[in-house]
């Protein structure tokens, strides 16, 4: 059961910053990414609801919050009903999750959900985030080409993809027009400076200046003129690298809506994760948060952990070995539509995400994989309220305290 309380008074009436208009609703102009495995559940994203922002929950393998689904797929020795079992418990887990964050924000904010195109079962969670009401629907990790198809029975949810340069705006403009549909708001994430996976090809394209942000915001607002979508007013929201209220201001000047963060709201109070896996986020260095190559096929940022130094020592010898030696999903339940290790693919990693990853979120230094933004956090190692993360991204105060 979510925990429940009367928030206090959103901060809007203390903020400097203009408001994020959005379907008639006047938010906060921030919005917290979405983690997985399950570091942004409930208590984050209905927290961060509660305030008047955007909370958002990240949709993937989310029953290891709920030991009875944890328990309901142990043990089954049939791969098809064991993939079958845990796909059903993931949905579970979803739609408390969404209800769960829905009755903390007590009818403020948004709450949206994360849901990764490059997960083999994004479609059942679109259609299960959907049917159990949250507000928006939040697609990366691959181009969200038949999202609007996905959605056509809920058109009261908002659909926002993430992208990382002008073309790829373009591309999703183009393709989702012709389906009749826009864009409610474009995330533009730079892979230079975001968590977990990132929008380039390979982990050498992350510094291309075409994700700069000065060239992606007018690159796009261009676009929406030539394309006939001026008068439109689909909001952008920059992510990553964003830890301050001087660039949240200053985003906001060239054009941006809203800004996203997801590392510094991992590391609050009401972030769903473990104790320990807060404190690996909080004790990272810029040397020791390092790109690499995830067995979804993206580039990938995380913690220099004791499992990703003996990876990242193998990782070319892996790679190198892993053609022509596939095998089943060491999980059984196949949680990605391309899978380096599963499909023996050299160019990707040859490890298990969801494994690393659920051992991170249990706060497992010596097993997990911990996500990461690359920049400092605004509190450097200490850990506070959500309330307090965003009093100071919306005035600039609060960090002596």
């Amino acid at each position: 059961m979510p925990d429940l309380h009367e928030p206090p008074a959103p901060l809007s009436s203390v903020s400097p910053l203009p408001p994020f208009i959005f379907r008639g609703k006047t938010l906060l102009p921030i919005v917290q990414g979405g983690m997985g495995v399950a570091i942004s559940a409930h208590k984050l994203a209905g927290a961060v609801a509660a305030e008047n922002a955007v909370g958002t929950i990240a949709s993937v393998d989310l029953r290891h919050h709920h030991p009875d689904l944890l328990e309901m797929t142990r043990r089954i020795k049939d791969r098809e009903l064991n993939k079958a079992t845990i796909w059903k418990a993931n949905r579970i887990a979803l739609d408390r999750e969404i209800r769960g964050a829905l009755e903390i924000a007590q009818g403020r904010g948004l709450v949206a959900v994360n849901v990764m195109r490059a997960v083999s079962q994004y479609q059942e969670y679109v259609r299960q985030s959907c049917e159990s009401g949250a507000h928006a629907i939040v697609m990366g990790a691959g181009l969200p080409l038949d999202l609007p198809d996905l959605t056509t029975d809920f058109p009261e949810v908002a659909l926002f993809p993430i992208l990382s340069d002008v073309r790829g705006v373009v591309l999703i403009l183009k393709k989702w027009m012709r389906k009749k549909r826009l864009p409610d708001a474009i995330v533009i994430e730079h892979p230079a400076y975001a968590g977990g996976h990132l929008g380039a090809q390979q982990k050498e394209d992350v510094n291309d200046p075409r994700f700069n942000f000065d060239v992606v915001l007018p690159g796009v607002l261009q676009a929406f003129k030539d394309l006939g979508l001026e008068s439109e007013h689909i909001p952008l929201i920059p992510a990553g690298g964003i830890s301050s209220h001087a660039q949240i201001r200053e985003l906001l000047g060239m054009g941006a809506s809203a800004v996203q963060l997801g590392t510094a709201f991992a590391v609050t109070e009401e972030g769903d994760a473990h104790l320990e896996f807060k404190k690996v986020l909080l004790g990272a260095t810029e040397e020791t948060v390092v790109e690499f190559m995830s067995c979804a096929g993206l580039p990938a940022r995380a913690v220099r952990t004791p499992w990703l130094e003996n990876y990242l020592a193998r990782e070319q010898k892996l790679m190198r070995a892993a053609e022509g030696k596939q095998h089943q999903c060491t999980l059984a339940w196949d949680c990605l539509v391309t899978c380096g290790l599963r499909d023996a693919n050299p160019k990707h990693g040859q490890f298990c995400i969801d494994h690393q990853l659920a051992a991170a979120v249990r706060g497992e230094l010596k097993h997990g994989l911990f996500f990461r933004g690359k920049t400092k956090l605004p509190f450097g190692q200490r850990i506070r309220p959500v309330r307090d993360l965003i009093r100071y991204l919306m005035t600039g105060e609060g960090l002596e305290t």
